[in-house]
């Protein structure tokens, strides 16, 4: 495990702009999503979490993690011509993702209003490698045949694309029994009504599965302790990315 994290640390690209706003802000906190200073943070999930969502943009810690990311360790801001397939769209990110230029855009959900197609990501309506990026954020765990959903989504990437693919983690291994479907009791053994599964560190082998090349890297690998506090963040929050 040393090893591999050494490995992943030596990838990642150096602190750019962002971070160096982070620490230049006046306030005890920063959201980077809306760049405001704050006070504080409000809690936040049941049992709350203190320190979690921006008052301003309504953003999660998991969301700042991820938009950092974004844009200190991947291609989505460079010049050249490139596109993202966004699933769950996330009101704040969203917005981000649209003033990207050079950026063609899509949002798709099963339900939301606010996506710009109707869309079962298990039966993804476009032709094979349409898309060079993919951000998908606490969806998976909603799904009861995620398998199909993760590889659908990796036949509609490009090659040499990468794709998000965020669960929460939750327990230390993955749980699942589709014999519980009553909302009482997915809450009870699932942590939520709506979810059919506990994910754990492991559930990175279904991507795996179905051909992605996938890192696993926590916060605290490209994000300083000082910079963590500052945007709310847990250093031991996972990123799973995905090459294909």
């Amino acid at each position: 495990m040393n090893n591999l994290v050494s490995t992943i640390k030596k990838q990642l690209k150096s602190p750019g702009r962002i971070l160096h706003q982070i620490n230049k802000q006046e306030g005890d906190y920063y959201c980077p999503i809306c760049e405001n200073s704050l006070r504080r943070f409000y809690p936040f999930g049941n049992p709350p979490r203190p320190f979690a969502q921006c008052p301003y943009c309504d953003s999660l810690e998991r969301h700042r993690l991820d938009w950092i990311f974004l844009k200190q360790q991947t291609n989505l801001f460079e010049n050249a011509e490139k596109s993202l397939l966004h699933v769950a769209p996330e009101a704040s990110l969203a917005q981000k993702f649209k003033s990207i230029p050079n950026l063609n855009y899509l949002s798709v959900d099963l339900d939301s209003p606010h996506a710009m197609e109707r869309m079962d990501i298990t039966d993804i309506h476009y032709p094979d490698e349409s898309f060079s990026s993919i951000y998908c954020s606490h969806v998976l765990e909603h799904i009861p045949d995620d398998r199909k959903a993760i590889s659908e989504l990796y036949r509609v990437l490009k090659t040499g694309g990468w794709a998000m693919l965020q669960v929460p983690i939750s327990a230390q291994k993955t749980y699942e029994d589709f014999s519980i479907t009553s909302p009482k009791e997915r809450k009870k053994h699932f942590g939520y009504w709506n979810h059919v599964r506990k994910c754990g560190p492991d559930y990175i082998n279904r991507m795996k599965d179905v051909g992605f090349q996938t890192k696993t890297i926590r916060a605290n690998d490209f994000l300083a302790p000082s910079e963590l506090n500052k945007l709310g963040i847990q250093g031991k929050r996972l990123i799973f990315y995905c090459c294909k």
